[in-house]
């Protein structure tokens, strides 16, 4: 940002801490011209009287250069009196521009070369940057891949983490002392069959989520963790480098769609991205403080950012994604929609440079020192090929949102079923407006009129209901018990069933429980009603459920609720709009 830059007082930032207090207290976390290559061809030179005996008293010189090249010409030279002038010189003199575009080409063809050998190790550096995490930590019950349109295209899934390491030089950009890493940032990003559409859609950290079983370092496996914050995965196992096999396992339990890369950048990492373009245009809805920027300073501290639209890289742009107070109710909701802004600008402004080579390697060589990616990644040539992905699309076609969410007290649930709604839209390659992005065309087309789930109204006020995954994809009980406590149900006890090879769900009641199982299964269009002479009413969750071809996860919507299209931003949107929550 402009003016100066944060961290100038000697007072340190401490709202990168994530022990800063928080209301309960808890954490929160062309190659070049031929001319350039070439001497410029001489003038010819002025002609030199012939010399004489008795212009030069050493008589005729003898032996030069001329007479050499005359004697390979089979010895026609011209005379003393210049008649051997003629046709033996205008031939040579014909082929003199010929011999100058052989010099020409040759030059062309050395640079070139050269121009390879330093692709070459432009190659071997970034391989060198590149570090991958272990694949072996990713779930072996993963969602299948996405097959490809007519025309062989297939959407492709990204999953990025913003790294708030402690490690190296990143201490110096976040300031604290905690050891291990936490996700500061982690955005969805859907890039359509037609690579003319892509969404990226931002998950809360504070979210309460059921996180599955993760590989610590030690080789061991955790257990199924549920109702706890999102940005937990990432911290698994407490290390400098974090967990990003942890969660991609979350993201994909949670959405039910198979991520196919994941890229974790750290503060080094984002700081030397945003040099590399240039600078990043942002905006902030008010003046930024001392204060604002360290809470526990206890005073507002002379200005350190203005209020408005103005550039920003390095330590000021990594200030601006991670600024929460001082701007709207604190929250980090709005710390989201100004990433996603940034985000947006960053887009921008890369496209206008040009996605092209000249642009994208200081990127690229920027990125790659301080990231982490999955073993399908990692190399150069695959990071360019996914950017140059991007190229065709216009900057209003690439959307961000906040997946559908409300307040828990000082945490954030998930809103179902408007979330599963996104995820499935997303996973049938929807449009945020109900196009079909793997349409035929390779542009984007209507969708064919899909069925939209019937809304039922149900009153769950005083049945208690046991949830229980019948599958083996995790993340199923979180979903349907939000659904049912959506419309007053009580969940009485939540976890796996006996057996997991359910394919259809099922609503098992004991002896005069029949209306109020026929109650939960209102919500679950296509369970099966189970008598039992146990009592209690049990929801049995199963592969219909899970891949959408029943229960309440059924029938895709042809659109999105307006509730979630209307807060999507577009890359192209004014990047003074939206910027705060609260």
């Amino acid at each position: 940002m402009s003016g100066q830059r944060a961290g100038a007082s000697d007072h340190d930032a401490g709202w990168w801490h994530d022990d800063a207090p928080y209301q309960d207290g808890y954490r929160h976390d062309a190659p070049r011209r031929d001319d350039a290559f070439t001497a410029p061809p001489r003038r010819p030179a002025a002609p030199r009287p012939r010399r004489s005996e008795e212009q030069d008293p050493r008589g005729p010189r003898q032996g030069g250069r001329a007479d050499a090249r005359r004697g390979q010409q089979g010895g026609r030279g011209g005379g003393d009196d210049g008649s051997g002038g003629g046709r033996a010189d205008a031939r040579r003199a014909r082929k003199r521009p010929k011999g100058r575009k052989k010099v020409v080409v040759w030059v062309a063809v050395a640079t070139l070369g050269l121009a390879t050998a330093a692709g070459g190790a432009l190659y071997l550096k970034f391989s060198g940057n590149i570090k991958a995490f272990d694949g072996d930590g990713l779930s072996k019950n993963r969602p299948d891949a996405a097959s490809p349109d007519a025309n062989g295209h297939t959407p492709i899934n990204v999953l990025l983490i913003g790294s708030d390491s402690r490690s190296g030089d990143n201490k110096d950009l976040g300031g604290g002392e905690d050891g291990g890493a936490r996700s500061d940032t982690t955005i969805l990003l859907h890039v359509y069959a037609d690579h003319k559409h892509a969404v990226g859609v931002s998950f809360p950290r504070d979210a309460l989520v059921e996180i599955p079983p993760c590989k610590l370092p030690d080789g061991s496996w955790t257990k199924k963790k549920t109702d706890v914050m999102f940005n937990s995965a990432f911290s698994t196992g407490n290390t400098e480098e974090g967990n990003p096999a942890c969660t991609q396992n979350t993201v994909e339990a949670l959405t039910n769609i198979r991520v196919d890369h994941t890229m974790v950048v750290n503060f080094e990492g984002f700081s030397a991205m945003t040099s590399a373009v240039g600078g990043v245009n942002v905006c902030l809805p008010n003046a930024i403080y001392e204060g604002d920027l360290n809470p526990n300073l206890g005073r507002k501290g002379k200005q350190l950012y203005p209020k408005g639209e103005q550039k920003v890289e390095g330590k000021a742009a990594l200030d601006y994604v991670r600024l929460r107070h001082g701007i709207g109710d604190g929250s980090d909701v709005g710390r989201m929609k100004r990433q996603q802004a940034f985000m947006a600008s960053l887009i921008k402004s890369v496209k206008s440079k040009g996605m092209d080579p000249t642009t994208l390697l200081p990127l690229a060589d920027a990125a790659t020192k301080s990231m982490i990616v999955d073993p399908g990644l990692n190399s150069p040539a695959k990071l360019i090929s996914f950017a140059m992905q991007m190229k065709d699309i216009d900057l209003h076609n690439i959307k961000f949102l906040t997946t559908p969410w409300k307040f828990s007290g000082a945490r954030i649930d998930l809103v179902h079923p408007d979330v599963d709604t996104l995820w499935q839209a997303l996973k049938a390659d929807r449009t945020l407006d109900g196009q079909d992005a793997s349409a035929d065309t390779g542009a984007s087309a209507p969708a064919a009129p899909a069925p939209s789930p019937t809304p039922v109204t149900v009153d769950g006020s005083g049945i208690k209901v046991g949830v229980y995954n019948g599958t083996l994809t995790s993340g199923l009980t979180t979903k349907a018990a939000s659904t049912l406590t959506g419309s007053g149900f009580t969940i009485a006890a939540r976890g796996n069933a006996a057996a997991q090879n359910h394919e259809k769900t099922l609503v098992q009641y004991g002896p005069g429980q029949k209306e109020e199982a026929e109650q939960v299964a209102k919500l679950f269009p296509g369970a099966t009603l189970q008598s039992s002479t146990k009592a209690g009413v049990s929801l049995v969750l199963g592969t219909d459920y899970a891949t959408g071809s029943g229960g309440a996860a059924g029938a895709v919507p042809s659109t999105l609720p307006s509730s979630v299209a209307k807060e999507a931003r577009s890359a192209d949107d004014d990047p003074c709009s939206n910027v705060s929550y609260g």
